[in-house]
């Protein structure tokens, strides 16, 4: 365990000093295998093989759909035909905004890329209404987090290629919840516009206007369907799909749309290389740090602490949730994965749950980090595309925190709920 010692807390003190978390883990990774006495060709071999993936390659190609779909006009699209559905109800603008994320996670599997390419356009529209601009801001961010558990979903690739699980059946577990998740921040949004006296934007939905949108809107709704239904179907992997996305965002956003000239497809490819570069470089250390976890038994020691705490299963899952909403608090989403999933996965896997609801439970407390500050990426996102200060939205931030907490204890003590599209 001395190994084990070297490794955590050199590892927390590189955080501490501000060394990106990449090196962290890899100059931590490294020094422990050096202590150890190990040969330092493993510490080189372990970390090609963790960059070294078929699956891994989905992750740019579907931050590189985000980005595309942000500024080629398919976000504007979605938000214009579910506008034509719920726009008249009471609060039927933060529904429209919540429902649209819903629809941009189940294309880009970004949380970032969704907050960004809805809140851009929706907070202002709804300012406009009469909305608050600080729930707006709060509303946007705080849906946004649906990205990365709506299928596709760029979490659920790193932990699949972390813990070697299935990365079709952790897109299917991911519906229900993702469904759930929205559903509540809908019912947050409705309770919220009756308080508040935010009444629908529109008349009661018309043939004609539904019609109207769907026709402007049919290819870019057409997507999730073709990418979803192509995993789905057995049709291609998740990694094709990803590429698939890409091609389908070039191609509508340039030649059908005409939102996006050769100029700004160049700028996007360019900001998504160095993006992509970054979770590369850190797989690849992951993969080394995960090794020597593994090859010292640590998540089993791990497992053994858990297990002496309490023998009771709901207890220990608790606390296992507590943990993660922490980590989530303050790193983000793809190192806390790559880092815990290997650690906690034989935790949970004696207490009989399944690691495709564990995939789903750890993504969600993550996401909900999104929305927790000091890290809250979301908050900061919505912030700078809104103007609207962070401490404006924190105290916004906690009803929609609530809803999203009873969704992930669903999700933790009701397997039915990841498990049954399976």
């Amino acid at each position: 365990m001395n190994g084990a010692l070297i490794l955590f807390v050199l590892f927390f003190i590189l955080i501490i000093l501000g060394v990106p978390i990449g090196y962290s883990i890899g100059i931590s990774s490294l020094i422990a295998i050096l202590a150890a006495g190990i040969n330092p060709v493993v510490f080189i071999t372990s970390s090609l093989a963790g960059s070294n993936s078929f699956t891994l390659l989905a992750v740019p190609f579907f931050m590189l759909a985000g980005n595309l779909m942000a500024t080629g006009g398919v976000a504007k699209r979605i938000v214009n035909f579910v506008n034509s559905f719920f726009g008249y109800v009471t609060g039927g603008l933060a529904i429209v905004t919540t429902v649209a994320c819903m629809f941009f996670g189940a294309i880009s599997g970004s949380a970032v890329a969704t907050t960004s390419a809805i809140g851009s356009f929706m907070i202002p529209e709804m300012e406009k209404h009469g909305y608050d601009r600080d729930f707006a801001a709060t509303l946007t961010a705080s849906a946004g987090s649906v990205g990365v558990i709506i299928p596709p979903s760029v979490p659920f690739v790193i932990y699949a290629v972390a813990v070697n699980a299935s990365v079709k059946d952790l897109f299917i577990a991911g519906v229900v919840p993702g469904i759930m998740m929205g559903v509540a921040m809908i019912i947050i949004c409705i309770i919220t516009a009756r308080k508040e006296g935010w009444h629908g934007n529109t008349g009661r939905p018309s043939l004609a206007n539904v019609w109207k949108t769907f026709k402007e809107g049919f290819w870019a709704l057409l997507m999730p369907v073709i990418i979803l239904g192509g995993i789905y179907g057995g049709i291609f992997t998740a990694t094709e799909a990803s590429v698939v996305s890409v091609v389908y965002c070039v191609f509508i956003s340039m030649f059908v749309y005409k939102e996006m000239d050769w100029n700004g497809l160049y700028k996007t490819v360019r900001d998504m290389v160095g993006l992509s570069g970054v979770t590369m470089f850190m797989m690849g250390f992951a993969n080394a740090f995960s090794y020597y976890l593994t090859m010292e038994r640590i998540p089993n020691a791990i497992a053994e602490v858990f297990l002496r705490i309490s023998d009771n299963p709901i207890i220990i899952l608790l606390l296992i949730n507590v943990l993660l909403l922490i980590v989530g608090c303050v790193v983000d989403n793809i190192p806390a994965t790559i880092i815990l999933a290997p650690i906690l996965l034989p935790v949970v896997e004696q207490l009989g749950m399944s690691p495709i609801t564990f995939g789903v439970m750890l993504t969600m407390n993550l996401a909900i980090g999104f929305v927790t500050p000091p890290y809250g990426i979301d908050l900061f996102v919505a912030s700078a595309v809104s103007g609207v200060p962070i401490e404006n939205m924190c105290k916004r931030v906690l009803p929609f925190i609530a809803a999203l907490l009873i969704v992930l204890m669903l999700i933790t003590y009701v397997p039915w709920f990841t498990l049954f599209l399976l």
